[in-house]
């Protein structure tokens, strides 16, 4: 919702943009205050956080040549001394637009297509 107001803000005040939205919707979602409030902070120490370990995460998927998983990720995580969750790690792959190899969408065999091999004699 801050992005919607800082969107519109230069076509609309804050205050009439929050006023607006409170109308809309019943119990009230944000004030002018709260809306500067959240302009003034900084990033939280788990944003802070999240981006240093998707740094990580970018030099572990390029040294490994891009085949990790989340969970392969978050075992190397894990031995890099990062105490992190898997379900964590997944979300930190998504935002960082990391993934694994994935699966082959054909199937390798040893036998031609239709049969088994054939050989000599």
């Amino acid at each position: 919702m801050i992005r919607f107001i800082d969107t519109y803000r230069d076509q609309f005040c804050v205050e009439f943009i929050c006023k607006t939205l409170n109308d809309h919707r019943e119990g009230g979602f944000i004030t002018p205050r709260g809306y500067r409030m959240h302009k003034s902070r900084g990033p939280s120490a788990r944003a802070v956080q999240d981006k240093a370990i998707i740094e990580v995460m970018l030099r572990i998927h390029k040294e490994n040549y891009g085949v990790y998983g989340y969970r392969t990720m978050h075992h190397a995580l894990r031995r890099e001394g990062i105490d992190i969750g898997r379900d964590r790690t997944a979300r930190l792959m998504r935002l960082a637009g990391i993934s694994g190899k994935g699966s082959s969408p054909t199937t390798h065999t040893a036998c031609p297509q239709g049969g088994y091999p054939t050989g000599p004699g």
